[in-house]
């Protein structure tokens, strides 16, 4: 990820190349802009699906067979499984796309810079995590962010035609939950209390001054979110009356969650702006 943002920097300042630009510009007033970008979402490889026996709303009990093995004992991976046997392994989860468009003002003091930006983009990025049951059997979650939002402050020193700067501030997403299973036999019944994910945003970047009114940036993004709180009711269905799931205590069924609540993105941008 460094060296992708090493590169997008180093294109940035190879685009500018008038030389009347080596002296220091005023960076002072309001802009508009664009901005693409490709991002990895920040799996966990320890995470795994949580479940409530009880229903008691606490995450933290062990389904179990008849016989009173852990019937979830094949264990977990980040991503899609690949087939319902936890040998086949998980696939990854594809890597995000960003699109979108920017506003921002800039005050200057000497060689700093302060300021404020708003964004909206369209986005493309998942994150999924299955575990596996004996039967042999797999279950799935998977979240996918489709727009982000944010407003952040930021702070630059200017060096010539280049600004440097650090960002961070507050981002809000729409995230859309989603569960598979191979898993023909139970009933699966969805809970979701909201779509929108809230949390922050931090990172840096280079701005270069282009002829005219024009400047290339490129950055590092980092978003955190917090998920939307998604769960699966698992009921009998049509399974045997000695189905793990619906055992005694609790026949009604069992809740499944899984153990991350956050949402992470990692994001490199390329974008242009236009300066009043």
């Amino acid at each position: 990820m460094t060296k992708l943002f090493l590169a997008a920097s180093a294109a940035a300042l190879a685009l500018a190349a008038t030389p009347d630009l080596a002296s220091a510009q005023d960076w002072s007033g309001g802009y508009i802009g664009l901005y693409g970008g490709y991002g990895q979402t920040n799996d966990q490889d320890d995470e795994r699906l949580r479940f409530d026996r009880n229903l008691d709303g606490n995450f933290g009990d062990t389904v179990t067979t008849p016989a009173g093995a852990d019937a979830f004992s094949p264990g977990s991976c980040g991503g899609a499984a690949n087939t319902g046997v936890a040998a086949d392994g998980c696939d990854e989860d594809f890597d995000s796309v960003e699109a979108g468009v920017r506003a921002g003002w800039d005050f200057q003091f000497g060689s700093f810079v302060i300021g404020a930006v708003a964004e909206y983009s369209g986005v493309s990025a998942e994150d999924s995590v299955t575990s596996y049951s004996t039967t042999p059997a797999s279950y799935t979650f998977e979240r996918k962010l489709e727009n982000l939002a944010a407003v952040r402050g930021r702070i630059g020193y200017a060096m010539g035609p280049a600004l440097i700067y650090g960002t961070a501030g507050g981002a809000t997403g729409e995230m859309s939950n989603q569960f598979y299973s191979s898993n023909g036999l139970n009933s699966f019944d969805a809970t979701v209390k909201d779509d929108q994910a809230e949390g922050y945003q931090a990172g840096g970047g280079i701005e270069y001054r282009l002829a005219g009114n024009l400047s290339l940036t490129g950055e590092y993004i980092y978003t955190s979110l917090e998920a939307p709180d998604f769960n699966i009711r698992v009921g009998r269905g049509i399974a045997a009356a000695n189905n793990p799931f619906v055992l005694t205590p609790n026949t009604t069924g069992t809740d499944i969650t899984r153990s991350n609540g956050r949402f992470g993105l990692h994001a490199l941008r390329i974008g242009m702006n236009y300066r009043f």
